[in-house]
């Protein structure tokens, strides 16, 4: 089979690693891909939501799968695009359509559609800018933080979590009138802020049935200790030590079981990966939110201990047949650590030389923002290189990790040096 993956960051990079495990690979494209993807598989220099260049590439390259990576494409109706043209219509496409990407296109559509299905979550109203008032009346009833998330996609930025209600009231006004995130905060909602500690759980779903991946925590902020600014992720574990079995089996049945029946109930036939963002609150489970892709940087731990045969879950999604393929997971811990560029998550330079990827061992190297330029694997973009380990243990698997790290080195290269720190103590 031929395969396009699309996208261009880490967990494309894991995608089309993974994928080249199948013996049932003949050719691989990444559009547009990275240095990485450069060194397995052929790049092809794209936008992933220019529909009418993703189309002839899949013609000339006789291309017999999409595998979206990103959420763009899907929020803007890929899949879509391949059911309505009549060349295109018989390829499958792992990711859901347009209704199904709501989940995570539109917050308003996720809240909704967790509350008509009995899916704990945090309560919640959305305000428009005709309604900002009634925003402000809505905050005075919560307790300090206060959670302000814009409807719309916002790049991983449009969520703000605010302790004082002035500033809280201040920023709901920027964000609805004077567009703040753009037109992604037309509509904001406004949750309770849930206490706890955050985890993600992957399933892979044809509609009809579903596989439930591993479990992994993400760490989002710049600094040691959960500090500074907000990123696309710094790092990931996988599994998470307290997502024992009894909490796995209470986000199956209150949660991922809700989910899966009431997409059918709903008539959204769902076909790719959901992503469920998770609050585990004195040992129940709440949905923050839902993504309708994989995660980055957690695809670089998940994917790596999934023992089965990726492109036949694939195949399995695309003919409703995943409940007959065979499923298992390596029985080891995965942790990964992001390499980034120095000033980011703000301004920051591109086109540093990285050395010393040869000298990594024991590691997989993802690549996330890199590029080939004269030779030479160079820095183009904020999150750089991921660096996944093995072990018995987060501890062993960290170790490897960072051995490897002291190894590589760009012009301003930042890390953090205590992912896993909380699960650790």
């Amino acid at each position: 089979m031929n395969i396009l993956v699309l996208g261009s960051g880490g967990r494309e990079h894991a995608f089309t690693h993974k994928l080249l495990e199948s013996k049932k690979i003949d050719k691989l494209y990444v559009a547009p891909g990275n240095a990485g993807t450069n060194e397995i598989a052929t790049n092809i220099a794209i936008n992933p939501t220019d529909f009418e260049a993703v189309k002839k590439i899949v013609l000339e390259h006789n291309i017999n799968m999409v595998v979206v990576g990103p959420e763009a494409p899907l929020v803007e109706g890929v899949h879509d695009f391949f059911l309505s043209d009549e060349e295109l219509k018989s390829i499958p496409v792992i990711g859901p359509k347009k209704d199904g990407a709501l989940l995570e296109g539109s917050k308003d559509f996720s809240k909704q559609f967790m509350e008509k299905h009995n899916i704990p979550t945090a309560k919640y109203q959305s305000f428009t800018s005709e309604t900002l008032e009634e925003g402000y009346v809505f905050l005075e009833t919560l307790n300090p933080p206060f959670v302000l998330k814009a409807d719309g996609l916002a790049a991983g930025k449009g969520v703000l979590i605010l302790e004082d209600i002035q500033e809280a009231k201040a920023e709901l006004k920027e964000m609805l009138t004077n567009q703040k995130f753009g037109a992604a905060s037309a509509t904001v909602v406004i949750e309770e802020f849930l206490k706890g500690i955050e985890l993600s759980v992957f399933v892979l779903t044809d509609g009809k049935s579903y596989k439930v991946l591993p479990s992994a925590k993400d760490y989002k902020r710049i600094g040691e200790g959960d500090t500074g600014l907000n990123t696309g992720g710094m790092g990931a574990i996988s599994p998470v030590p307290f997502a024992d079995n009894d909490f796995l089996t209470k986000v199956e049945d209150r949660v991922i079981k809700p989910t899966i029946d009431g997409l059918q109930k709903d008539g959204i036939d769902y076909r790719g990966f959901v992503f469920i963002g998770l609050m585990n609150v004195a040992g129940d489970p709440f949905v923050i939110e839902y993504n309708v892709r994989m995660g980055d940087p957690e695809t670089e731990v998940v994917l790596p201990r999934i023992e089965s045969d990726l492109l036949e879950l694939f195949e399995g999604v695309a003919t409703q047949t995943l409940s007959d393929k065979s499923f298992s997971v390596i029985d080891k811990t995965a942790t990964t650590v992001m390499l980034v560029s120095g000033g980011y998550p703000e301004a920051y330079e591109k086109g540093k030389e990285i050395t010393g990827l040869e000298a990594v061992e024991g590691s997989l190297v993802f690549h996330a923002g890199t590029k080939n330029e004269d030779n030479k694997v160079v820095t183009n973009g904020g999150r750089v290189i991921a660096i996944t380990s093995f072990g018995e243990t987060i501890e062993e698997a960290l170790k490897t990790s960072y051995n490897n790290i002291n190894k590589i080195s760009f012009d301003k290269i930042n890390y953090r040096k205590d992912i896993g720190f909380d699960l650790t103590k």
